[in-house]
């Protein structure tokens, strides 16, 4: 991996519960969780799930806005949505297995590999609005 491209290294997304967040996401993502115990033990501010071998999730307690000086107050600032692009039908039936209520089926949305076959839409624990598309 060269350090001289850019990437998407990660997304904070606000979490009531950060240890609830991470085992949705690993529970229904099937996303590996980082750092669980070292949160729950105090000895990290938060814990994360990695999305690929480049990117993670961090899943940080409103409580932490106030220790963050380049953006006070900022627990709660709104996101429109995260996408992803995981293994779509497996994917569906995890989250129906998990009564995560869920969109229809789009279709032919843009996105960073051109137009996705197929897509949809589900909120976490938390309200965050995450998208999933499948690309032939």
């Amino acid at each position: 991996m060269t350090h001289h491209t850019a990437r998407l290294d990660h997304v904070v997304l606000w979490a009531a519960d950060p240890a609830a967040a991470a085992g949705f996401y690993e529970r229904t993502l099937g996303l590996e969780p980082l750092r669980p115990a070292e949160f729950t033990a105090g000895e990290a501010p938060f814990p994360s799930v990695r999305v690929n071998e480049e990117t993670i999730l961090d899943l940080a307690p409103h409580t932490l806005a106030d220790r963050m000086p380049a953006h006070p107050g900022s627990a709660g600032q709104p996101v429109n949505h995260i996408c992803l692009s995981l293994p779509f039908d497996a994917l569906r039936a995890r989250l129906a297995e998990h009564t995560v209520p869920m969109t229809g089926i789009g279709h032919d949305f843009f996105g960073a590999w051109g137009k996705a076959p197929r897509n949809f839409y589900f909120r976490d624990p938390d309200g965050n609005v995450v998208e999933v598309r499948h690309y032939a």
